[in-house]
């Protein structure tokens, strides 16, 4: 059988049946994120970890800090084919203070470049309200070191009710060198989105758009010069973001949009981990990040345009325990700073202990801090009119972080057990008055506790993965008058993940993707549904006569949940759809 790209293996759909595979499809069923999205995931996602909001994930590829300084809502707009990408890392706590994620203060997702494979895959699909959907990714061995892959993908839909259309087409080229001690890849990559949806960012009942153009031009090179951990990473890109939101699609068009945005962020710099001996190592890392707007509506800000510095130097030690088991101590310093703002030192420490046991593999503890530069649509936005309000004294939001985890193996389960305890000064968030017709931006002093609960198992033909995540917040807005929070109080109070994998027979797989969850009620969910169980199922056959073709059978929303994940957004109805690929 040829090479199947493997996207997570958290969750056990790797395709989504409404549109061609992004970096936010292998997230919809992740244990550590709570993905809340708007039509579909590849639609517009906002990614939450560990109780955060949309603006509090960053996102890194190979380091490179990648970011919209218009809001958090773009981050995930990565032009880039998943099947370029490894399978992401949730970071938090120490890990992502010391280099999971940059401006970003609950949680990052981390990729890496993933190698050339020689050959590819033609996928196409098609399902109900005229969904279809096709995608190539082709891979060359130019020898010496070099390769080359190339990904397109399109699709189109009329979508499950009026207003629900979607148009998407993107398109990625890279070239890579590995050699045994280094690695280069250079990106070009670019989307372009366009989708419609009720209520997508306001409860008013306005059938809402989004066209989105996203150009990225990335490159890194890591070297790995020993035999050891250490290593030098380096890498820049610019991307390019341009964003057309209209309230109503159908009101006449205006010579200038009025919610028109074009984004350029630059960045370069790197990381970099030296092995001082076998017990000792410093890690440090440095980025300078540039980024401007310009926009038809957010015209009421201090500034448009900025430049952030960010880094760090941190030390690592490991040594024996006299009565057994390995200490190890991670502890140094981070620094934010803007040309706009505040500025913030971040320091991190975590202690941890690896037991002589059958059952405990590590044991740890950390205390690590954050912080976040405010997005331009909080602070350029009008204060006194339109329908998103801004607040230009807003400014950096910090988040300071304790948290204990354990890592387990036994009886052929792995997995891990934690809690945290995360406290936020400043945290922007968006709320809602009942007496005023808009959505405004506010700082929140938030205090959120979790419990989280991640294993997993495999058996001769089942694979089995399990997530639970209990949270909990206190708020203060400050005296400010709230009747509703959009971002920061939609959270599940109890979220139960469940991936399963059934190889029927050699040529057959049943795969099903499970999240059950009790949502902290929220005045602003219209349909008043805080309990919920979402599935997709996926058949997926590869007939004997062929080892190259794979034929599929996939159903999102298998229950027909109407629960909003945002609130007051209309939830995606329950689609079924067919597909065949053909691998090389």
């Amino acid at each position: 059988m040829n090479a199947v790209t493997i996207l997570s293996t958290r969750v056990a759909n790797q395709e989504p049946v409404f549109t061609v595979a992004t970096p936010a499809s292998a997230l919809r069923y992740e244990p550590a994120v709570d993905l809340q999205a708007r039509s579909f995931a590849e639609g517009q996602a906002d990614i939450a970890i560990r109780g955060g909001t949309f603006a509090n994930t960053g996102f890194t590829l190979a380091g490179l800090p990648l970011y919209d300084p218009q809001t958090g809502h773009y981050y995930a707009e990565l032009p880039i084919a998943p099947g370029m990408l490894s399978a992401p890392t949730i970071v938090v706590g120490a890990d992502l203070a010391v280099g999971g994620g940059w401006n970003a203060t609950a949680g990052g997702v981390a990729y890496a470049w993933r190698p050339v494979r020689a050959g590819g895959e033609v996928s196409i699909g098609a399902g109900e309200w005229g969904t279809r959907r096709g995608a190539v990714h082709y891979g060359v061995d130019l020898g010496e070191g070099w390769a080359t892959d190339f990904a397109a993908g399109y699709s189109k839909s009329d979508g499950p009710f009026a207003n629900a259309d979607h148009e998407i087409s993107r398109y990625s080229a890279r070239l890579q060198h590995g050699g045994e001690v280094s690695a280069t890849n250079l990106l070009v990559g670019y989307q372009d989105k366009f989708f419609g949806w009720p209520n997508m960012y306001t409860p008013f009942g306005s059938p809402e758009t989004e066209d989105i153009q996203t150009l990225l031009v990335a490159g890194t090179h890591r070297w790995n010069p020993g035999r050891d951990e250490g290593f030098i990473e380096i890498g820049a890109y610019w991307r390019r973001n341009d964003d057309n939101y209209a309230f109503n699609r159908f009101s006449p068009v205006p010579a200038i949009p009025p919610f028109k945005h074009t984004t350029h962020v630059t960045a370069a710099g790197g990381r970099g981990r030296f092995v001082l001996d076998d017990q000792n190592a410093l890690e440090v890392r440095f980025w300078a990040i540039a980024d401007e707007i310009e926009s038809t509506s957010l015209r009421f800000g201090r500034f448009y345009s900025r430049t952030h510095l960010t880094g760090g130097a941190y030390y690592d030690h490991r040594s024996d325990l006299a009565g057994g088991g390995e200490f190890t101590l991670r502890s140094g310093i981070g620094y934010d700073t803007t040309n706009r703002g505040d500025d913030a030192i971040t320091p991190v420490v975590e202690l941890g202990w690896a037991p002589e046991s059958d059952v405990w593999q590590r044991i740890a503890i950390g205390y690590s801090t954050a912080s976040q530069a405010p997005s331009y649509t909080a602070v350029a936005g009008n204060p006194n009119g339109g329908l998103f309000r801004g607040n230009p004294d807003l400014d950096r939001a910090t988040s300071r972080t304790l948290d204990l985890t354990t890592t387990f193996a036994n009886a052929g389960w792995t997995g891990s057990v934690g809690a945290f305890y995360r406290e936020d000064d400043e945290l922007i968030d968006w709320t809602f008055r009942n007496d005023f017709w808009a959505r405004s931006a506010a700082a929140v002093d938030l205090e959120t506790y979790g419990i989280e609960a991640y294993a997993q198992r495999s058996w001769e033909t089942v694979d089995l993965q399990l997530g639970y995540t209990w949270l909990e917040k206190d708020e203060d807005y400050g005296g400010l008058p709230v009747d509703g929070s959009f971002y920061a109080l939609n959270f599940p109070s109890h979220r139960f993940t469940a991936a399963i994998v059934w190889r029927v027979t050699s040529n057959f797989d049943v795969r099903l993707d499970n999240e059950f969850r009790v949502q902290e009620p929220n005045p602003l969910r219209r349909n008043n549904t805080d309990d919920t169980w979402l599935s997709a199922v996926g058949l997926y056959w590869r007939p004997s006569f062929s080892e190259q073709l794979e034929l599929s059978l996939q159903i999102d929303n298998l229950w027909d949940s109407d629960f909003e994940e945002v609130p007051a957004t209309p939830a995606a109805s329950r689609l079924i759809a067919a597909g065949a690929t053909w691998r090389w």
